[in-house]
C-alpha cells in the first residue's frame, strides 16, 4: 500500500488530449498539480495543467527531466512508448504500470490475458499470413473481423470479411502485422464498466453503463445501461476480475458486448479514463477522472454512486460542433468544450450531459426530446 500524497504534490500525466484535461482539472480540486507531457503544443491538458514538457515520448532525455519534476505519473492513452514508460518507471511510480499499458497496446495479448483469466471473449485468431488468415476464417466462421493487433481505434486498423474473395486484399491492407481474426458477434448491446482500484486493492465501480455507437464512434452513452440486473452483474464482475488479474493502480474500463442469449463478452480493455464514462463529470458526486487521481495518488476510493441517471452525447466533427450555440442556449444541457483547436471529421470536440431523476431514464423519444438539438442523433428504439 502506497502513502497517499500529500497537496501540492505533483502528478505527471504522459499525454495532452481531453482525458489529461479532465485529469487535471481533477486534480487541482484535490490540492495537486498536473504536468501534461503532450506530443504537440497547444494540447487540451496543456490549457489546465500547471506545467508542459514537449518532446518525443522514447527521448530518454526528456523522459528524465519530466519525472525529475513529478512526484508519481499516470497516461491518458495508450498509443504511447511503453519503452518510454519502463524508464520513466525507473524514476517515479507509475500507475497503471507498464505491464497493464501493454496488455491493451496489443490485442493479441489482451484476448489471451482475458482468456486466461476466465473471462469470455469472441473467438479469435492471430494472423501473419495470408494462409493463416484462410484458416482461421475456416475455424471461426463469416463474417469475421480482420483487426490491426496494435493503434487502432474508433474503427481504424480493421475490415470485416464477408467472402473468402475478400480475404487477399483484407491482409494486404492491414498493417503492421501480426493481425487479429475475430468472430463476428450478433450483439444486442454494447456496454462498459469503468472501475478504480487503489494500491490497498480496494476497488470502487460505477454502474454499469450503454453504449451505441455511429461510424465507429461511441455516439451515446446511457446510465444506468438499459439491461437486466443478471447482465449488469455480471459486466461488473468481469471488470473487478480484470482490475484484479491486472494488479490494477488506477482506472480501467472494459468495453463488453451482450449477446441475444444473455452472455457477456469482453472486446476491450483500456487502463486509464474512458469517453463512456464523461457522465460521471455531471451524475455523480465523484467523477472518473476524480477516481483515477486518488487511485494515483493514494488516496481512499468512495463509492462510485451517482445521484442521477444520465445520457451522455459525444459531439463529433466540424457538423456537431457546429450546433455549440444552439446547446449552450438549450436548458438542461450540460454542455463540455474539450479546447481542441480544429474540428475534422470524426474527432470528437466535446460531448453534452442530460440528467434524469433516478429510475427516470425515459425512451428513445424522450431522450431526443431531452438533448435538442442534438436529437436527431438518438436511434430509434421502443416507444417510450
Amino acid at each position: 500500500m502506497s502513502i497517499p500524497l500529500p497537496p501540492n504534490s505533483t502528478i505527471g500525466i504522459v499525454g495532452g488530449g481531453q482525458l489529461g484535461r479532465r485529469a487535471a482539472r481533477a486534480a487541482a480540486r484535490r490540492g495537486s498539480r498536473c504536468h501534461a507531457r503532450p506530443p504537440a503544443p497547444e494540447a487540451p491538458a496543456s490549457q489546465v495543467a500547471a506545467a508542459t514538457t514537449l518532446g518525443s515520448y522514447d527521448d530518454p532525455a526528456v523522459l528524465r527531466a519530466f519525472a525529475s519534476q513529478v512526484d508519481v505519473i499516470t497516461f491518458e492513452f495508450e498509443n504511447i512508448n511503453a519503452e518510454g514508460l519502463d524508464l520513466l518507471a525507473k524514476l517515479r511510480p507509475v500507475r497503471p504500470s507498464p505491464a497493464a499499458l501493454r496488455i491493451s497496446q496489443f490485442r493479441l495479448a489482451e484476448k489471451s490475458f482475458l482468456n486466461g483469466i476466465g473471462v469470455p471473449t469472441a473467438p479469435w485468431a492471430a494472423v501473419d499470413s495470408v494462409e493463416a488468415l484462410q484458416a482461421a476464417v475456416r475455424r471461426i466462421g463469416m463474417p469475421a473481423v480482420l483487426k490491426t493487433a496494435r493503434l487502432g481505434y474508433d474503427g481504424k486498423g480493421q475490415v470485416t470479411i464477408s467472402s473468402e474473395d475478400e480475404i487477399p486484399e483484407a491482409f494486404a491492407t492491414l498493417n503492421p502485422k501480426p493481425l487479429i481474426l475475430e468472430g463476428f458477434i450478433d450483439f444486442t448491446c454494447e456496454i462498459s464498466v469503468i472501475v478504480a482500484r487503489g494500491s490497498d486493492g480496494q476497488m470502487s465501480a460505477f454502474d454499469t453503463m450503454e453504449n451505441a455507437h455511429r461510424d465507429h464512434i461511441l455516439n451515446l452513452t446511457y446510465a444506468p445501461a438499459r439491461v437486466t440486473a443478471e447482465v449488469a452483474a455480471a459486466a461488473q464482475n468481469i471488470a473487478r476480475r480484470v482490475a484484479e488479474g491486472l494488479d490494477l493502480v488506477g482506472l480501467l474500463a472494459v468495453e463488453m458486448f451482450v449477446t441475444s442469449d444473455g452472455r457477456v463478452l469482453a472486446n476491450e480493455i483500456a487502463p486509464r479514463p474512458h469517453n463512456s464514462g464523461h457522465w460521471t463529470i455531471d451524475a455523480c458526486p465523484a467523477s472518473q477522472f476524480e477516481m483515477h487521481i486518488r487511485a494515483v495518488a493514494g488516496l481512499p476510493l468512495p463509492p462510485a454512486t451517482r445521484h442521477s441517471d444520465a445520457v451522455m452525447k459525444n459531439l463529433v466533427g466540424p457538423e456537431e460542433l457546429a450546433l455549440w450555440p444552439q446547446i449552450v442556449a438549450t436548458p438542461g444541457l450540460i454542455a463540455h468544450h474539450y479546447g481542441k483547436h480544429e474540428a475534422r471529421p470524426g474527432r470528437k470536440m466535446g460531448h453534452v450531459t442530460r440528467l434524469f431523476p433516478l429510475g427516470g431514464l425515459p425512451g428513445p423519444f424522450g431522450i431526443a426530446d431531452a438533448l435538442g438539438p442534438l436529437g436527431a442523433a438518438v436511434p430509434e428504439g421502443k416507444q417510450d
